[in-house]
């Protein structure tokens, strides 16, 4: 069952010369604006019962406006927006609640909007009052809690009943751990029981985590569009370059594929990973010492470079990463045209499991500011647990158990 279509969407903010313009174009009258600004431009999809769509892009890409377009606080200027049942949103931070109300007086007057009685609303109080965990905080005003005591009140309400669909604007990322967790279990419930979710978030694990497909907006058009790690490898592409188009989309969507990425100022000609006799593997076992080599090529002679990997899991999620800026080794001076190797050593201190590594040349700390190469899937990798005693989980950190009696 689709829950919510979005069609050929489009959204423009016009400005006239004068009032009287304006009054005219509201009588269908021609009237040429002096400007238009195009926030949202022919943007189109579907959701299912019980899909996640995860949307992501650069602050000014258009996500908060389509948000608010689908929720019904804004008008598009073309297209249409279908949504089969009830929908609970969390927008801004806080939008809709008084900050000289209580938390409690803020449940009764945001669950009234949402279409609640006041005898549905009180049967649910201790429920939402028990969820958000604010304690005493709940009968005192909006206005002295913290952001994330705001969000745990918010989304307590906005999910105190399952909606058909569920939105939710970056609200969850000013959360603390605990209740960040808690909110994913109940969205994964939700889920599973039908409701429809429209998620954005900078967060590539927490898109991982919850949705099943992905948009990118880039300047309110519609970048890519599928598998959330697919999607999520050109967003990170476009971060250091807006103009960053994939060779071949297609190519994009197959994550078992290497993504590469960058202006190619430097770029790497070989990745293996060696074992303790510097012969190339692709299965380790867990705390076996290996070497990743990094084979790079110098196709400019500028002053310094930041060499990095990381390391993910089957599933996209980030296990560890790092890079020689972070760890203080100056790499310079080059020759336009040398080749030289980087490696990193390290305990494969991983659970059993298949890995990938992702490697990257850059300026700083991060790719953001000037990206040479970013290659996904680099390499990967299986870790076997042949000699270890069994445990589960990513990582091997072998305790020392003490009996204290």
């Amino acid at each position: 069952m689709t829950i919510l279509r979005v069609s050929e969407l489009s959204k423009s903010y016009i400005r006239y010369g004068g009032e009287f313009q304006r009054i005219l174009s509201w009588f269908g009258m021609q009237t040429a604006p002096s400007s238009r600004t195009e926030v949202l431009r022919d943007i189109s999809f579907e959701l299912a019962a019980g899909e996640a769509l995860g949307i992501v892009g650069i602050n000014g890409a258009g996500k908060s406006t389509l948000l608010k377009i689908i929720t019904g606080t804004l008008q598009p200027s073309t297209g249409s927006v279908s949504v089969s049942g009830r929908i609970a949103a969390i927008l801004e931070l806080a939008m809709g609640f008084n900050p000289d109300l209580t938390g409690e007086e803020n449940v009764i007057h945001g669950a009234g909007l949402m279409g609640f009685s006041k005898a549905e609303i009180l049967a649910k109080m201790p429920e939402i009052e028990a969820f958000a965990e604010v304690g005493d905080y709940f009968r005192k005003p909006f206005r002295i809690y913290s952001s994330g005591m705001q969000v745990r009140v918010a989304f307590a309400v906005a999910t105190a009943w399952r909606p058909d669909l569920l939105v939710i604007d970056e609200a969850l990322s000013v959360g603390d751990t605990y209740f960040q967790q808690k909110s994913f279990k109940r969205i994964e419930a939700m889920k599973s029981a039908g409701t429809a979710l429209l998620f954005v978030s900078h967060d590539r694990s927490a898109i991982l985590k919850l949705c099943d497909k992905a948009l990118l907006l880039s300047e309110g058009s519609t970048k890519a569009q599928g598998v959330p790690e697919a999607v999520m490898n050109i967003y990170n592409a476009m971060l250091p370059d807006l103009t960053f188009v994939p060779e071949r989309l297609e190519d994009s969507a197959d994550t078992t594929r290497p993504f590469k990425s960058g202006n190619q100022q430097f770029q790497f000609t070989n990745v293996r990973l060696l074992d303790e006799n510097r012969a190339p593997v692709n299965t380790v076992e867990v705390g076996e010492l290996v070497t990743l080599e990094l084979v790079i090529q110098a196709n400019t002679s500028k002053d310094s470079l930041t060499v990095g990997y990381e390391i993910k899991d089957r599933l996209g999620y980030s296990i560890f990463g790092t890079n020689s800026f972070d760890h203080r080794i100056k790499i310079s001076e080059f020759v336009e045209g040398e080749t030289f190797t980087v490696q990193f050593s390290f305990s494969a201190n991983l659970g059993p499991g298949s890995y990938s590594i992702s490697c990257a040349l850059h300026t700083g700390a991060t790719h953001v500011d000037t990206c040479f190469e970013w290659r996904d899937l680099a390499l990967t990798f299986d870790v076997l647990n042949i000699n270890k005693k069994s445990f589960i989980g990513a990582c091997w950190i072998e305790p020392e158990i003490t009996v204290i009696r």
